[in-house]
């Protein structure tokens, strides 16, 4: 099945997938006649432990909200019947369209801690509103695609499907998930919405519980065969190598009408029990016949296996990849940078806000990215820029992107990074990103305005 450029379904009631202070704060700069054009910067604080980049994902899905965004009827009644917000605001809210501009990253492309990953200029209460909307669809796509880099990384060259959708954290993360897997690397999904949806090639073997309603194991595995010729045969409901045994007693049952694809083992010690299963298999002269493993799999195990030997042809990952496991969240913020033309910030202690509209530069030498530079809009520096205009005045400036495409893009990326960053350990030394001189600037400049002011 090949990647398509469609657009997500909608949410019902998107509108209303906000906190309650941004609708407070829209009102509050709209009776106060504050209307001028703010920028919000969304970007990760600090990378989680244990990764030595993230992938940018989930910016076309947001666009197309963004686009789409309107507060129809039974949101406007709902928000009446809160008590807080007169009619002169919800009319403004039935209105309303988002007119704003977006400069973001492409999907795909390794990001590092403090770089913004987008940029809104919007009049404030636009900007405002639309807070948690772009840190729910950016971040979790992001902190997923990051993750499943890794698990890819890992698997070095063989393919990947993603199982977890029954483990994610709601339908709507298990089929962005599969999204975002799909980008960094993945194969395929197990998931027929994100099939349907996006275009994700999918894939999937058979149940444990076909096995059990059968009389015996070799009933089932002949008939299944029989409906599904080409398939991959579970083999560890009951003992997993006598499974493979069964296999093979079928294949040469079968003689040449046998095509099933592999065998599938999803328990117990998949380093020995792969070494078994391929002795087996050869010794009948099914050397065709490839091995998938899944169960409580993840970027470290996958790697220990083949590093051991494991003679694994593919893997199936879910829970651990689905819920990013180790690392289940980023620390992530959207934060207004700059009001009226006038460069904001915070004067918080380990809440650094970096003032005004920024450009990200990535330096190149031979082919590899040696290191970035954050900078303000419009300053020119070597490297190649990294955020781009992708809507202007609400509308977005290019066709939606195919997930084809955007995996392409982020195989190139990621392919671009150290060798020593792409690796599962902590790099050493870390990436390193550069705040321009310019920057640094303005900052002290925007820091003193403010302690002059409060103090």
């Amino acid at each position: 099945m090949s990647s398509t450029a469609s657009a997500p379904a909608l949410s019902p009631q998107a509108e209303l997938f906000a906190d309650l202070y941004e609708l407070r704060m829209a009102r509050a700069y709209r009776e106060l006649g504050m209307a001028k054009v703010a920028v919000f910067s969304l970007f990760v604080r600090r990378l989680p432990q244990g990764r030595n980049f993230l992938l940018a994902c989930g910016i076309e899905d947001l666009i197309d909200l963004l686009e789409g965004l309107r507060f129809g009827r039974t949101s406007i009644d709902y928000l009446r019947s809160l008590g807080e917000f007169p009619e002169t605001f919800l009319d403004w809210l039935a209105g309303f369209r988002f007119s704003g501009t977006v400069h973001a990253m492409a999907e795909g492309t390794p990001v590092f801690a403090e770089e913004p990953l987008l940029e809104i200029v919007a009049p404030i209460a636009e900007g405002q509103m639309i807070e948690t909307l772009a840190m729910n669809l950016v971040g979790l796509q992001t902190l997923l695609a990051s993750k499943a880099a890794r698990v890819v990384a890992a698997a070095a060259g063989r393919p990947v499907v993603d199982f977890g959708s029954r483990r994610a954290q709601g339908m709507d993360a298990a089929v962005a998930g599969a999204r975002a897997f799909h980008i960094a690397g993945v194969t395929a999904t197990s998931n027929l919405l994100a099939g349907a949806r996006y275009g994700i090639p999918v894939a999937g073997t058979m149940a444990h519980s076909f096995v059990q309603a059968f009389g015996s194991e070799g009933e089932a595995f002949r008939a299944f065969a029989r409906i599904y010729p080409e398939t991959i045969l579970l083999v560890d409901t009951y003992d997993t190598l006598d499974g493979v045994r069964r296999v093979a007693a079928l294949a040469a049952e079968m003689g040449d009408a046998f095509r099933i694809r592999g065998v599938r083992l999803d328990s117990g010690d998949l380093l020995t029990l792969s070494l078994g299963a391929r002795a087996i298999l050869d010794a009948a002269s099914l050397g065709r016949m490839q091995i998938f493993a899944s169960g409580g799999l993840d970027e470290a195990r996958i790697a220990a296996l083949l590093g051991a030997g494991a003679p694994i042809d593919a893997f199936g990952v879910g829970t651990e990849m689905s819920v990013s496991g180790d690392a289940p969240a980023l620390d992530l913020a959207y934060k207004l940078t700059a009001y009226a033309d006038v460069g904001r910030t915070k004067l918080s202690a380990g809440k650094r806000i970096l003032p005004g509209r920024k450009q990200v530069f990535r330096r190149m030498a031979q082919g590899v990215a040696i290191g970035d530079v954050i900078a303000r809009d419009g300053e020119q520096i070597d490297g190649v820029p990294l955020l781009h205009p992708v809507m202007r005045d609400g509308r977005r400036l290019a066709p939606r992107s195919g997930l084809a495409s955007l995996r392409a893009g982020a195989a190139v990326r990621l392919a671009e990074l150290p060798t020593g960053l792409r690796a599962l350990a902590p790099a050493d030394p870390a990436y390193p990103v550069a705040i321009s001189a310019a920057l640094i600037a303005e900052e002290r400049k925007v820091r003193d305005r403010v302690l002059a002011a409060v103090g």
